[in-house]
């Protein structure tokens, strides 16, 4: 739940600030999508969230 909701948080600021710039890119598309799936919570967010997750976890051992 904790990393779910910061990246909802870090997903909507860096939404926030490519809209602010008007800055349309494949990357603020994937920006808008990942927000869109963590904030809904729709059916692919448990699969999005566990590989979240999964990376998450994985970070500290490289």
């Amino acid at each position: 739940m904790a990393v779910t909701l910061s990246l909802v948080v870090l997903f909507g600021l860096v939404l926030f600030f490519l809209l602010r710039s008007r800055s349309l890119t494949p990357g603020a598309a994937f920006t808008a999508t990942g927000f869109g799936f963590f904030l809904a919570s729709t059916g692919a967010a448990g699969p999005i969230n566990e590989m979240t997750a999964a990376i998450v976890d994985a970070i500290p051992s490289l």
